[in-house]
């Protein structure tokens, strides 16, 4: 997080020469740090902006590879599955070259 500093006096000064009166343009300026001060634990920087970004493509990369290695997964327990159906029904010579056709 960023400190942001308000200076008040520049502050009252603007307001003071665009006529309003020296109380009033104090006034102004002090709840305008107040404001400011209360915020402060708010604001977030470039660097905290790049920080969130790369924490959630981190997170996102982590997801990719937890899909491929399910889709991987469920291909080889679908290939499984073919398998037993084809030698169940009496087609093992299918099911051999099926086998093979299907390996890396």
């Amino acid at each position: 997080m960023t400190d942001v500093a308000v200076d008040t006096l520049v502050i009252a000064r603007s307001l003071e020469a665009a006529g309003i009166e020296r109380r009033q343009a104090e006034a102004h300026a002090e709840a305008l740090r107040q404001v400011a001060d209360a915020n402060r634990g708010e604001l977030a920087t470039r660097a905290d902006l790049k920080a969130e970004i790369a924490a959630v493509r981190a997170e996102i990369a982590a997801v990719r590879a937890e899909i491929a290695a399910l889709e991987a997964l469920l291909t080889n327990r679908l290939y499984g599955v073919v398998l037993t159906a084809v030698i169940s029904n009496g087609l093992f010579a299918a099911a051999v070259i099926v086998a093979i056709k299907l390996l890396p």
